[in-house]
């Protein structure tokens, strides 16, 4: 999909004939923003984001058109909500003005007139109402005239779409609620798993499963002020326990006996991972209060890994300000072999993909290409090898410095010759202390959301959660493991 938000910046232009258009011109839809009223209300309520992923979500033709805020006295707001804008839609911005010596000025807002996100600029005259110039930025950064056929021209061409947080959390909100999955969460009377649990039920994410005691589950939502949807479902654990012994010491033959499956079973992310073999759900998400390891060990014992792989690893989806990028393994493997890392870097694209993420994966080293030297950046090499010959049509490239792997201009400094450099959206971590230290550091100083992590791997999708973790951060949880079963 491709997106034009046209910013005014005067207010002798009357913008609804002027997007309408723009609209006939390339065939697009205008998709509204919401009123002055609402935009305040949402500011001062910190739920701006919450605003605009909405308006995100009303895209659906092929071309949008959007029409930004005008700043002035009276919209303190608005460069804030553009910027937004623009980044939501990864919209190509058009300023709308006859004042060419401020436009760079907020052009700005955008990385400048040189920056890839402006793609025009309109003039009008003022006495007519009509569109007079359409100027348009060359690559040095100045201004030419032509003509109406620039937008003609819009409509065929070439637009790498880059995923917004906004875009991700709407679809996979949207994904999760055509899946029509039930989610076991083993750690039912947690007070942030119920409030969530509540949240996916009631806007259909997915059906709920709450393990746990009826009367402490219901105690516990009162006194959060959480509401129960009625058709939640809730599980006395002890009361299902006996149903699963039989197939978990099937599943563990030779390994646990009757009495050891019960006990065992009284766990109830044991109880959970079992209902999930059976298919009595079709995902578990638990992390709140376990461990990790206690969280994925029944996965391992019980599901194990699909027919194609060899190991389970992790990705988080880092939600920064420009685009969604993948992260992985910053959670489960240690220090994999050159064989593992390409699984993972497979794995993660295929994962990348399943969200709408058209992967370009980097393999991260202290090393580009061939500037350092040792068995660290061997290993690097050997997995790009291995990952090339199972997967020839994976856009993977390796080893790559990160600034080399996520900036274009060193990345075309360093690895010319690259598709993958300067452009990667899915970075694959060399070992575990690279990965868990990189997301964490950039997830706390950049203010960044991260979703996951999110297992892959497993024949069926379990999913772990931080202890530290919010509301939030389960419901889209849980909305990964849906979409995962899918």
């Amino acid at each position: 999909m491709k997106t034009l938000l046209l910013v005014p910046t005067t207010s002798q232009i009357e913008m609804t004939t002027l997007s309408q258009a723009v609209a006939n011109l390339v065939g697009g839809e205008i998709v509204a923003i919401p009123s002055d009223e609402e935009l305040c209300s949402a500011i001062s309520e910190n739920s701006l984001d919450d605003l605009l992923e909405k308006v995100v979500a009303k895209q659906s033709a092929p071309i949008s058109v959007v029409v930004g805020v005008l700043a002035d006295e009276s919209r303190p707001y608005a460069n804030r909500v553009n910027r937004e804008l623009a980044t939501g839609f990864d919209a190509d911005v058009v300023m709308v003005g006859d004042d060419f010596a401020r436009l760079p000025v907020f052009a700005s807002l955008f990385g400048g007139l040189k920056g890839r996100r402006i793609w025009g600029v309109i003039g009008t005259a003022e006495l007519s109402g009509k569109i007079q110039v359409v100027a348009r930025t060359d690559k040095g950064g100045n201004l030419s005239e032509v003509n109406t056929g620039e937008f003609e021209a819009y409509k065929t061409a070439k637009h790498t779409q880059k995923l917004s947080p906004y875009a991700f959390r709407n679809q996979v909100v949207r994904l999760a609620q055509n899946a029509k999955k039930r989610i076991v969460l083993p750690e039912g009377d947690e007070p942030r798993t119920i409030e969530a649990a509540a949240i996916c039920q009631s806007r259909g994410i997915a059906k709920c499963v709450l393990l746990g005691d009826p009367a402490k589950i219901r105690a516990v939502a009162d006194e959060r002020g959480v509401t129960l949807p009625a058709d939640i479902e809730i599980i006395e654990p002890s009361s299902i326990i006996e149903k699963y012994v039989a197939p978990m010491v099937e599943r563990r033959k030779g390994k646990i006996d009757e009495e050891g499956a019960r006990k065992a079973l009284q766990d109830t992310v044991y109880l959970g991972t079992m209902m999930l073999q059976v298919g009595d759900v079709d995902g578990l998400v638990s992390g709140a209060v376990h461990t990790t390891a206690d969280t994925i060990r029944p996965a391992f014992q019980l599901i194990k890994t699909a027919p194609e792989y060899s190991l389970v690893s992790s990705v988080f989806f880092m939600l920064l300000p420009e685009q969604v990028m993948v992260y992985g393994d910053c959670a489960v493997n240690p220090n994999p072999t050159a064989e593992q890392l390409a699984e993972i870097a497979i794995q993660s694209a295929k994962s990348a993909q399943a969200f709408g993420i058209d992967p370009k994966v980097a393999l991260i080293s202290y090393s580009t290409i061939d500037s350092g030297a040792g068995p660290d950046v061997d290993t690097v090499k050997e997995a790009l090898q291995i990952a090339r010959t199972k997967a020839p049509e994976l856009k993977i490239d390796g080893p790559l410095q990160f600034d080399a792997a996520s900036v274009p201009s060193v990345g075309k400094q360093k690895a010319p010759n690259s598709a993958v450099a300067g452009e990667a959206n899915v970075f694959i971590f060399p070992d575990l202390n690279t990965g868990n230290t990189t997301y964490k550091a950039v997830q706390r100083t950049a203010g960044v959301i991260s979703v996951g992590p999110m297992l892959q791997g497993l024949n069926k999708p379990v999913n772990d959660l931080s202890r530290g973790c919010l509301v939030d951060d389960i419901v889209y949880t849980i909305a990964l493991t849906a979409i995962q079963a899918v």
